[in-house]
């Protein structure tokens, strides 16, 4: 089971940094890839870039160096609640395609949190 929850992880942890630099660093990039990112102020879509970076860290560190290795499903719960609001989002503007993104994503996160605090 631990190897699974390190593979769940890891995929989440990829993603949610490919996807937080990309609002944080490139916000140009963000808008030409999202449709949202335009009409949401640039500061609110770097600091969503920001938290989902830093949920990246708390996703990995913590439990890799058994370091309170509690923060892991923590962050996971926490990147799991920024994509629902997400899909909130995208439900509000008529975005159902985007949706299936969040689902992944908070099913990644979910399955992290849930097996890490168990």
């Amino acid at each position: 089971m631990n190897i699974t929850l390190w593979v769940f992880q890891g995929l989440a942890a990829l993603a949610f940094v490919y996807s937080g630099w990309l609002k944080a660093f490139q916000h140009d990039k963000a808008k030409a890839s999202w449709g949202w990112a335009k009409d949401v102020p640039k500061g609110l879509v770097v600091f969503i870039g920001l938290a989902e970076l830093l949920g990246a860290i708390g996703l990995i560190v913590p439990q890799a160096l058994n370091v309170a290795p509690v923060l892991a499903p923590i962050a996971a719960t926490a990147l799991a609640a920024v994509v629902l609001f997400g899909a909130v989002l995208h439900l509000t503007r008529k975005e159902y395609r985007e949706i299936g993104v969040n689902a992944v994503f908070i099913l990644l996160a979910a399955v992290v949190a849930i097996g890490r605090f168990l």
